[in-house]
């Protein structure tokens, strides 16, 4: 059990890291894109909206390859089982069940599904704070009132 735990806290630390790399991307650029003036607020606000989610969908495919790679690592399934359906069943927490880990892998689709719960409650977070600075800084008056906030 205890070496499961350790491989799956490794990947999922990998995970962290490229989820913190992304924002660490996100966040400047969608704030200096909303920061922008023009005559249709609303566009500007759905193009912010739209690259940041995309942007999000990708980082999760990414990790998701990121735990189908480890699965292959360990021979966590029968040979000629999708990985990355795998990878995705469980870290969605979607759970269908039609493939099973092995006996001595099996805590790694829980831990899968938790640090996926765990990077798309935290891209939820991101996803809110960019939608409400976008908002702020593309309406009239709004960067002035975000100043006088700090």
């Amino acid at each position: 059990m205890l070496r499961q735990l350790a491989f799956g806290g490794g990947v999922s630390v990998c995970n962290i890291a490229i989820h913190a790399l992304v924002m660490a991307l996100i966040v400047p650029v969608a704030r200096s894109m909303g920061a922008r003036k023009g005559p249709h607020p609303s566009l500007v606000l759905i193009g912010v909206m739209s690259a940041t989610v995309s942007v999000l969908m990708v980082a999760h495919a990414v990790e998701v390859m990121v735990w189908a790679l480890a699965y292959g690592m360990v021979d966590i399934v029968a040979p000629g089982t999708n990985l990355v359906y795998f990878a995705f069943v469980n870290y969605t927490t979607l759970g269908y069940g039609d493939v099973l880990p092995t006996a001595r892998w099996q805590l790694l689709g829980p831990i899968t599904a938790m640090n996926g719960v765990l990077l798309f409650g935290w891209s939820t977070a991101v996803i809110f704070e960019v939608l409400r600075k976008t908002m702020e800084l593309s309406t009239p008056g709004g960067a002035k009132r975000s100043k006088a906030r700090r």
